[in-house]
């Protein structure tokens, strides 16, 4: 019945009209004369490009979320997960189709989403909570958890355009996870920040769950699909591929990620957009410094992985994030490029360059793996995401030098000395 439902989507549609023509603020008389010899050359082409073209972000998108259900929305980037969001959240209008909302709505979805930048960030509090209908006594109970859940206190009374990203971050979650409303939006936002802020975000998201508020959840982050939704879809060029339990669409998505990745070698389809500091161009793995790029290898071999990146300008703060999951999207380990010492990313100087990752030999079990990567920054404004290029590897790992080979268990593949003694400890 209807009544049991929170979201109803039926036939949503988003279309952008995109312009390909240049513009320039400064035209020289050069421009003008090349750009006459370039038209008297297109007349004769049996095609040429349409000035203007429509991009459907997502066309006939439907499904239904019951009340209390957590669902999770997955997909490549650009598939059309963060439009969906906005949609819902009535940020921007739908080109065609319906959408049916029972009961208020509290989204998080980008740094800042709902904040007025001169104001502080106490008056934000409530005026967002006025935005979701809550009275002013009902904020001010709730004022407290919130707070103390940002770990803002130092700066509440500071207007929020002076804060960090980082700060936004906290104080935007906790303001939506916080007040009271019957459906919570969260985009991939919560993916970046500290590890500790990210455990108390999925913590306080699964206590939203079980207290049977509706929950929409996009994340690349597999293993906080699997643990905290019910039911997952699956976004591939603005259309639903799938619409399924978590693990059947984890197995999904990981497959269609794997796709343009050859042979130990990602490049990136497009170059880095004018508004991005900070972008990632090609991945590839490697056996050994300079060696061809690679799948395959063995367990008693090191996996080389080199990042090609485009640097516009220095970013304060920026930072690598890895995550190696298997195909069954169990997360085997993941790390940032803060953990060894000094970051060597932190207002790198502008210009091209490769970073390099190095996986010790005998580390990794048998099995195949998928490399996720995404860069952040707590300090810029181009941040928290300042450059999320996802699953860039998949690789294969063999063990041909133990007994057991690739029948042993567990995600390590360590080879523990074992040492006998005539005497007793």
């Amino acid at each position: 019945m209807i009544s049991d439902l929170a979201i109803r989507i039926d036939g949503l549609g988003k279309k952008y009209r995109i312009r390909h023509q240049r513009r320039e603020r400064y035209v020289a008389l050069r421009d003008v004369l090349a750009d006459g010899v370039r038209d008297l050359f297109r007349r004769h082409r049996k095609y040429q490009r349409p000035a203007v073209e429509d991009f459907w972000a997502l066309k006939d998108v439907s499904f239904a979320v019951r009340r209390g259900e957590v669902t999770g929305v997955i997909g490549r980037n650009g598939a059309g997960k963060s439009t969906l969001l906005k949609l819902i959240s009535r940020i921007t209008e739908p080109s065609t189709g319906r959408i049916e909302l029972i009961g208020r709505v509290a989204s998080m979805l980008e740094v800042g989403t709902g904040f007025h930048p001169e104001l502080t960030g106490r008056e934000n509090i409530f005026l967002n909570g006025a935005i979701l209908g809550m009275r002013h006594a009902e904020i001010k109970r709730r004022f407290d958890q919130i707070v103390a859940f940002s770990e803002v206190e130092d700066f509440l009374d500071t207007p929020v355009k002076r804060f960090s990203s980082g700060m936004y971050v906290r104080l935007a979650f906790a303001v939506a996870a916080h007040l009271h409303t019957e459906i919570l939006i969260v985009d991939e936002v919560l993916a970046v920040g500290d590890a500790e802020f990210q455990r108390k975000c999925l913590g306080r998201m699964s206590e939203v769950a079980q207290g049977g508020r509706t929950v929409l959840f996009v994340s690349h982050n597999m293993a906080a699909i699997r643990r905290l939704t019910q039911r997952c879809i699956v976004l591939d060029r603005g259309r639903i591929t799938l619409d399924a339990p978590p693990q059947d669409a984890i197995e999904h998505y990981l497959k269609q990620s794997s796709e343009g990745i050859a042979e130990g070698r990602f490049v990136r389809a497009v170059p880095r957009p004018a508004d991005r500091p900070f972008y990632v161009e090609r991945v590839t793995t490697r056996r050994q410094a300079g060696g061809d790029p690679t799948a395959q290898f063995d367990c008693d071999q090191p996996i080389l992985i080199s990042i090609d990146y485009a640097a516009a300008r220095p970013v304060p703060g920026l930072y690598g994030y890895v995550q190696l999951q298997r195909l069954d999207g169990t997360v085997i380990y993941e790390g940032d490029s803060t953990d060894a010492g000094a970051n060597p990313f932190d207002r790198l100087p502008a210009g091209s360059g490769t970073a390099c990752i190095r996986i010790p030999e005998r580390i990794l079990g048998a099995g195949t793996y998928q490399l996720y990567l995404s860069f952040a920054s707590g300090s810029d404004p181009a941040g928290p995401v300042v450059d999320n290029p996802g699953v860039v590897g998949e690789f294969r790992l063999d063990d041909t030098s133990t007994r057991r080979g690739n029948r042993r268990n567990g995600y390590l593949s360590l080879k523990l000395p074992w040492q006998v003694s005539a005497e007793r400890p």
